[in-house]
């Protein structure tokens, strides 16, 4: 396409130029210079010609008697944008003292001001300078004044001071004027300071501007939604809080987890129920499965019996195991509630599954093998090994193979095995 513009561009300068000729060629003009009794007569194109000419001339010794003073100019921008950048490879390599000299010295240059004095205020933080950070801050505010209250908001939050880090950015907010990492720490800030309710104005806009990615935004929204459901203070408030929530909102098993575990709080259980059940329906989440097997008391019988319908679908799931396991252990069905636990610890080893079968034993009245199964919830949270059961028990133990099932998504699409 450029060859084809070029071309098109050449013809027309070559039909200019010819009917230009001609128009000269009737008429070239006649020009006149008469200085201190010389007369100097030409046609027009030549005076034009002689004063391109002597305005290239001009320029040249212009050029000339500037140079001398452009390099010490040219000389200062090289260094200052070398500085910057061994300033910021430093920085990102954690020698933070250097760093900060480097970048300091590189924001005597204008250009690079704003920039420089800002990856400058990151050096001397993270070097526990916050003090100096804080002043290099006020310089920066000079020159990149929005970028600047929002790492000022950010330092102020580092040092726990989250109140005036959400104070610092909560006028911008109010007008909408916030840029998205401004939106990140007004959010991050209000979650610290206890205002959820806050943080929840950030999720809007930081959507629109798309320039958060789709796992970070699905993980500070479900932060911010949870912590906010969590703040209800009764149960009138957290029915009219949940039900104002949109619904993709709703949905969010982190927000689900906050709401049943309020609305438990609250004595609200039904509904805690039916919110867990509807969302385990939806998309299947362990998270909510062992919420719902440590609710209270109420209706523990009718839960048990519905988790262990989920087993036929979700042969394989540890937390599920678990969860049935430790509500066999509340309604004290010893017998019941080993199978489960011991396939769970067979799949994947947790310390839940460990501590419900030391209550299996202490019903059972085996202090020594209850003993045993507490230490080894305690050795796995602490990341340590544990300890096998003895060897007459694990020749009783069912099949704890792997079990083969289909399973689907909401549109019934089968999902692959992991």
């Amino acid at each position: 396409m450029k060859l084809w513009r070029w071309i098109v561009g050449l013809i027309l300068i070559a039909a200019i130029a010819a009917f230009a000729w001609h128009w000269v060629a009737d008429d070239p003009g006649y020009v006149l210079v008469h200085l201190r009794g010389t007369n100097v007569q030409m046609t027009v194109v030549t005076a034009v010609v002689l004063l391109l000419l002597a305005w290239a001339a001009v320029s040249v010794l212009a050029a000339l008697i500037r140079w001398p003073f452009g390099a010490m100019t040219r000389r200062h921008r090289r260094l200052s944008r070398q500085r910057l950048a061994d300033g910021l490879v430093a920085l990102i390599e954690g020698r933070h003292g250097e760093a900060e000299r480097d970048l300091n010295r590189a924001a005597r240059y204008p250009s690079v001001r704003g920039p420089a004095l800002l990856a400058a205020a990151e050096a001397a933080e993270r070097h526990g300078e916050s003090a100096r950070a804080l002043e290099t801050l006020d310089q920066a505010a000079q020159e990149a004044p929005r970028a600047a209250r929002v790492m000022r908001a950010r330092l102020l939050r580092r040092t726990d001071r989250p109140n005036q880090a959400a104070a610092l950015l909560a006028p911008e907010a109010n007008s909408g004027g916030l840029t998205p990492a401004g939106w990140i720490e007004f959010a991050e800030a209000s979650l610290e300071a206890g205002e959820p309710r806050n943080a929840l104005r950030a999720l809007d806009p930081l959507q629109k501007s798309g320039e958060w990615g789709s796992r970070a935004y699905a993980e500070i929204e479900s932060r911010v939604v949870a912590a906010y459901v969590r703040s209800a203070p009764d149960g009138a408030s957290l029915a009219t809080l949940w039900s104002q929530l949109p619904k993709g909102q709703r949905r969010l098993p982190a927000a689900v987890d906050a709401y049943v575990r309020q609305a438990a709080r609250f004595g609200q259980t039904m509904a805690a129920m039916d919110e867990i059940e509807t969302a385990l329906r939806r998309e299947w989440s362990p998270s909510l499965v062992a919420t719902y097997g440590s609710m209270g008391a109420e209706d523990l019988e009718q839960r048990l019996r519905r988790a262990e319908s989920w087993i036929d679908t979700h042969p394989n799931d540890a937390v599920l195991l678990t969860a049935v396991g430790r509500m066999c252990v509340r309604v004290r069905l010893w017998g019941k509630a080993k199978p489960y636990l011991e396939r769970a610890l067979a799949i994947e080893p947790n310390a839940a599954a460990w501590e419900a079968l030391g209550d299996v034993y202490v019903g059972e009245d085996h202090p020594e093998l209850a003993q045993l199964c507490y230490r080894n919830a305690l050795a796995l949270a602490r990341g340590e090994a544990t300890e096998a059961l003895p060897d007459e028990l694990r020749s009783r133990r069912i099949d704890t193979r792997v079990t083969a099932v289909e399973e689907r998504d909401q549109h019934g699409v089968p999902r692959l095995s992991p």
